[in-house]
């Protein structure tokens, strides 16, 4: 009995250490496991913290970068309303300048206007080519404009002022020959005479001359002068042969005998 009770007590005792065993082990396995799930969720609290940094310093990053664009197209504003202000300017300068442009144009063509009317300039008259102030032709061409309207003894006044007036003129020969012919119009042969023998005189080449010796001769055959009148005729056939007024006077020249 003592054998049994020795053996029972021997398996009752091993009994328990085992159980012991079993339950340390449990034991241990159990701390592994929540040190090892701590670990974990250390690292995931970790990992999640790092997470919420990097987000929190990516949408600082991203707050600062839209600040950055709206600076940005806040610039790019202000620099498209200088450019446009300046625009502006240049389109107002180009204004300007063409305004200057075109007044100092027009301050030129008026300048240039005025010149031309203390100018000389090329005229023309009876053949023959010369150089006349304005003053020179618009006087000559009154004078003649009263003349074929008739009043012969305005059209002398006019005539005899021109002369005076401008005694070198080009327009002289031809204003002694309209002036002979007022004067002859008005009877006035022996002022009418002078006149045309000074043409004559001075031009003997010029387009008028033989008609200005045919009214010569007419001039001194209303004066009764036929000697003289016949003598002019003469003349005027030997120096003017192939004038037409050279015609008439040979003409005249068979009546006066």
């Amino acid at each position: 009995m003592n054998f049994v009770m020795s053996v029972r007590c021997f398996l009752s005792g091993m009994a328990l250490c085992l159980f012991a065993t079993h339950s340390h082990a449990a034991l241990f396995d159990d701390d592994e496991a929540r040190k090892a799930i701590l670990e974990l969720r250390q690292k995931v609290d970790s990992q999640q913290l790092r997470n919420l940094d990097e987000l929190k310093k990516a949408s600082e990053d991203n707050a600062q970068l839209r600040r950055s664009v709206l600076d940005l197209s806040n610039q790019i504003e202000v620099l498209r309303a200088e450019m446009a202000r300046m625009r502006g300017q240049d389109e107002q300068l180009a204004r300007d300048l063409a305004d200057v442009q075109r007044k100092q144009k027009d301050m030129s063509q008026g300048v240039e206007e005025r010149m031309r009317k203390f100018e000389p300039a090329k005229v023309t008259v009876d053949g023959v080519e010369f150089s006349a102030n304005p003053a020179e032709t618009r006087d000559f061409d009154t004078a003649l404009s009263v003349l074929r309207k008739g009043d012969f003894a305005a059209a002398q006044t006019s005539f005899l002022d021109f002369i005076n007036r401008f005694p070198a003129s080009g327009y002289r020969p031809s204003a002694l020959f309209w002036l002979g012919n007022a004067q002859y119009a008005l009877r006035a042969y022996r002022e009418a005479v002078i006149n045309f023998k000074s043409l004559v005189s001075i031009a003997p080449d010029h387009l008028r001359a033989p008609e200005a010796a045919l009214s010569i001769a007419n001039c001194q055959v209303e004066l009764k002068d036929l000697v003289s009148a016949r003598k002019t005729l003469g003349d005027l056939i030997k120096v003017y042969p192939q004038s037409e007024a050279a015609s008439v006077a040979k003409d005249r020249l068979t009546k006066l005998k």
